[in-house]
């Protein structure tokens, strides 16, 4: 059996990362750097040094793994981490997933085959979970979501307060039956549901969650069963862009007026949500500086390997259109 640089890390009982920068002279403290060697020792391992030469021959290559391309969130971060990237030299691999954790693990094999610099990746929760267990040879950013604490650099925006702004901005505007539906598969979606479900229970309403996967089609399916029941809301809020588009169509199709019959408010403020009558209240996230705060901590980490784990968390701000304006 062949004896490879992870049955290594198993028995120094560190990341595959860790042995790679302890035999290539990379920064490592000289405790970790004998623990590795004699971790060599004990399994025999022998380098391959081709194969170290040729991952020592930096790509300037960065890997960008995004959930949903056709999501115009996706499509402006993807813009914003292109644009820092091309001033710093360095190319762009895209790759989309549609949230799918098959073919995201396919990706990041792709991006290990193909020595790129470091990885900026909208992980499902599986993926991310996994992830935490999971050494690759370069750093890895996510963006949009998160993973558990303190496995990997991250910018987020700060779900759970931006939801309980959308629910606060409703029940001023004089909606009480506020639903919220939101994604199934990521983080960013669990977190807008607490920031939902904390603001309703704090204004004495009940919580009425539903989830959905974060497509419109899929939203316009679960909001249009939901619109056909004996009380539905009287409002409701949206985890993204797509989903609410899905809840704009439920709406039409069920011949309810927007604001009176029913109200609508999510996130992304998309270059469309201001062309359907009335307009949509959303929450604009801050896209370019996601995706240019992504690079500046994947570069950090770059320069400085073992510096402690950064999560960034940005605000997002209200914008109040007709869609929540019941008059």
């Amino acid at each position: 059996m062949t004896i490879g640089i992870r049955d290594v890390a198993r028995a120094a009982g560190v990341s595959t990362a860790t042995v790679s920068r302890a035999l290539g002279r990379g920064p490592v403290s000289d405790a970790l750097k004998r623990q590795v060697e004699e971790a060599v020792r004990l399994t025999g391992y022998r380098p391959n040094l081709s194969a170290r030469r040729l991952r020592s021959q930096a790509t300037r290559t960065i890997g960008l793994i995004v959930a949903d391309i056709r999501n115009p969130f996706f499509t402006a971060v993807s813009r914003a981490v292109e644009d820092a990237a091309y001033a710093a030299g360095m190319r762009l691999i895209l790759c989309n997933t549609d949230e799918d954790p098959d073919r995201e693990a396919m990706y990041l094999r792709l991006m290990e085959e193909e020595r790129v610099t470091g990885v900026i990746f909208a992980p499902t929760r599986i993926t991310a979970d996994r992830l935490a267990a999971r050494d690759l040879d370069v750093p890895v950013v996510f963006i949009d979501r998160t993973g558990p604490p303190g496995a990997h650099d991250s910018v987020v925006l700060d779900n759970e307060a931006a939801a309980a702004l959308l629910v606060d901005h409703l029940i001023g505007c004089g909606y009480r039956r506020i639903g919220g539906l939101f994604g199934s598969t990521s983080s960013t979606a669990r977190e807008r549901r607490a920031g939902y479900e904390t603001a309703i229970r704090r204004a004495g309403l009940v919580p009425d969650m539903r989830s959905a996967p974060p497509n419109a089609a899929a939203s316009e399916l679960c909001v249009g069963r939901w619109l056909s029941e004996a009380t539905p809301p009287d409002a409701l809020i949206l985890s993204n862009g797509l989903m609410l588009m899905g809840a704009v169509r439920a709406a039409r199709a069920a011949g309810l007026g927007v604001p009176d019959d029913l109200g609508l408010a999510g996130f992304d403020n998309d270059s469309w949500t201001d062309l359907v009558e009335p307009g949509l209240t959303v929450i604009e996230q801050p896209v370019a500086e996601i995706g240019a705060q992504a690079m500046s901590l994947l570069f950090d980490r770059l320069k400085a390997p073992d510096q402690p784990i950064r999560k960034v968390t940005l605000s997002g701000r209200l914008v109040v259109r007709g869609s929540s304006q019941r008059g």
